[in-house]
């Protein structure tokens, strides 16, 4: 039922009204309410603990001010498209008990009348590819035929979706799944202290119109003039394409027929600019067709002077601040200047955009839409590592402490002497797929000097590249290191990591526990193919130095330096390479890249020896893909 306008009216005069974004954001939800083709709101950089409250708001909203009759669809990276397209129903008929599947939460709904389903994506950068499909399948789609374990289902799709991402992750996920989201909100500063508060602030003739908009009685959609979609495109500029001004469009016919206007015109594409935190650039007043200041969105906060042009345009001004501050030329700003990206030990700072994917630097999946094969043995289940828990199927991989938990609940209402544990109780484990590849990364920054060793390192990275590897990346003799006796590393999913690519770039530091980071790296491995048994495929072992490692062992362990040491740290280094050629050699290559420096330039050649692997000598030209050959002779 629509929320009556006594209970706004006692909300308003409270001491602690929402904010200025809040107020945004709650127009913006009803928009999404109204219009089926802005069905996906993004929220960048939203603080973890305001999800729930978001997410309880937008659920309001769609039922015109009312209480939910069922809890939001919840996906993140257990989501299987199991659990989100078919499920499993068992009926008690009059010949027996009968087995069907029905659609799932995604499209359950389709096709009834009532408040449409709330899908909720904590981080769109850790969706489960199940889950971006299904976005990119129903947001914005009239119509979808959904196929899966023998169910045929016409879907029109009426859920809505809420996500949420950090700007700095913005390059990350696919375009095609981030163009679904039509409403973006930079949300780094939203204040929400009471959610009855915030709905009760809205208009109640747009509560009114979202719940008729529920049930089917029809809205009277205002039209689009020439004069707004010319609008559209001076406020987004030429290169912003095509998805984004309909997306624009689109709001501004949303706010206009939630005003009771007929037309969308300009004045109403400036206010959906301003809802989304666009630079809106002043414009002449459409005759006839005043903005109304009552239901009109607050404006986006204006931080200062805010450059022309596109998205594309405003980062290109940003770079050229940042060269203008490294020569020492002050910045020609009426207010002083913010740091731009992130400090060393820092937080990135978000961007105040709805588009910080066009200035983010991180790299996108090749098939980010695409399930990697898995060429193991055994079922899929059991393999990875353990992510979540969902109800069991079967009695394998049976998660224990959930089931007894879960049975626990129920003693007082079952009434027995002992602890009983039911089938319902029953929960398994859910599982990340396990990697089938592996890229261990073995960086000696004392050899780099002026060698810029990424050429050298490029077949390998593309080898990890297109298998999805994951990496271990181990760092000795960084200038940046907080103990430079000793080596450092990190685990990533994947190459697209950044902290690889500024693992490349680190200053040269002075000592090289290269005995350290062999050892690290033959622990990496056996922890690998310990885990993952049979499930890992191939595996790698790249070391990038020039053999002179200047740290011996027992220091690197100690931390204590007792006086000169000679050349115990290589010897040590050539012991500790024993273990990795203990290591299940049929599944792992091993490869030095040699710096070419002298003296000393055999010391590349023994380690290798050691290691039971080959050598890259420079330069990289002419090498091939890992494994596919080519180079020197060396591979």
């Amino acid at each position: 039922m629509p929320t009556e306008p006594s209970s706004g009216a006692d909300h308003s005069t409270s001491p602690h009204p929402p904010d200025e974004l809040a107020l945004r954001l709650g127009r913006a939800l009803v928009c999404a309410a109204v219009a089926p083709s802005l069905a996906g709101v993004l929220l960048f950089d939203l603080e973890p603990q305001l999800l729930d409250p978001v997410a309880r708001v937008f659920s309001r909203i769609l039922t015109g001010g009312g209480d939910p009759a069922e809890p939001p669809v919840m996906l993140g990276a257990a989501s299987r498209d199991e659990d989100l397209w078919a499920q499993s129903v068992l009926r008690q008929e009059p010949s027996g008990i009968s087995f069907r599947l029905e659609p799932g939460p995604l499209i359950r709904a389709d096709g009834r009348p009532g408040p449409p389903p709330l899908v909720v994506v904590p981080d769109l950068t850790r969706l489960s590819v199940a889950g971006m499909r299904a976005a990119v399948q129903l947001l914005g789609a009239d119509v979808a035929v959904v196929e899966h374990a023998g169910l045929r289902h016409t879907a029109r799709p009426r859920a809505r979706w809420l996500a949420a991402c950090r700007s700095v992750d913005a390059g990350r996920p696919s375009g095609h799944l981030l163009d679904r989201f039509a409403l973006r909100l930079p949300a780094a500063e939203l204040r929400l202290a009471d959610v009855e508060r915030l709905v009760a602030t809205l208009p109640p003739a747009w509560l009114d119109t979202v719940a008729r908009a529920a049930d089917g009685t029809g809205v009277p959609t205002a039209t689009v003039t020439d004069d707004a979609i010319t609008r559209v495109r001076d406020l987004l500029g030429p290169d912003a394409g095509v998805r984004r001004e309909l997306s624009l469009a689109r709001l501004a016919r949303a706010l206009a027929t939630l005003g009771g206007a007929r037309t969308a015109t300009a004045a109403h594409c400036d206010e959906a600019a301003r809802l989304m935190g666009l630079a809106v650039t002043e414009a002449p007043q459409t005759a006839g067709q005043p903005a109304d200041p009552a239901n009109s969105p607050p404006s986006a906060p204006r931080r200062g002077p805010v450059p022309r042009g596109t998205t594309a345009e405003r980062g290109r001004h940003d770079q050229g601040d940042r060269r203008r501050l490294e020569a020492g030329q002050p910045l020609l700003e009426t207010e002083p200047a913010e740091g731009i990206g992130s400090a060393p030990g820092g937080t990135p700072q978000a961007l105040d955009t709805p588009y910080p994917e066009d200035e983010a630097d991180a790299l996108r999946d090749f098939a980010p839409l695409r399930s990697p094969w898995q060429q193991t043995a055994g079922p899929a289940s059991l393999r990875g590592v353990v992510i979540g828990t969902r109800r069991a199927r079967d009695l394998s991989d049976l998660a224990l402490v959930r089931t007894a938990r879960e049975a626990a609940v129920h003693q007082r209402i079952r009434r027995t002497e002992r602890f009983t544990v039911s089938p319902v109780d029953l929960h398994s484990h859910v599982r990340a797929g396990a990697p089938e590849h592996l890229l261990v990364l073995l960086l000696d920054h004392t050899c780099r000097a002026d060698w810029d060793w990424q050429d050298d390192l490029t077949p390998f990275l593309q080898w990890a590249y297109t298998r999805r590897a994951a990496v271990q990346v181990i760092e000795v003799g960084s200038a940046e290191t907080s103990d430079e006796l000793r080596a450092e590393s990190f685990a990533a999913r994947s190459v697209l990591d950044p902290r690889i690519l500024a693992a490349l770039k680190r200053p040269v530091g002075r000592a090289s526990p290269l005995a350290h980071g062999i050892e690290q790296a033959a622990q990496a491995l056996r922890r690998a193919f310990r885990q993952h048994g049979s499930g890992l495929a191939e595996a790698w072992l790249v070391v990038v130095t020039d053999g002179r490692g200047n740290v011996p062992l027992r220091v690197s362990r100690t931390g204590r330096l007792p006086g000169p040491v000679g050349a115990e740290g290589v010897e040590d280094a050539q012991r500790a390479a024993a273990g990795v050629r203990a290591v299940d050699r049929t599944r792992l290559r091993v490869a030095v890249v040699d710096a070419g420096r002298e003296p000393y330039g055999n010391l590349p050649f023994t380690l290798a020896d050691a290691l039971g692997g080959l050598v890259v000598d420079r330069p990289a030209a002419g090498y091939g893909e890992p494994g596919g050959g080519g180079g020197a002779g060396e591979w």
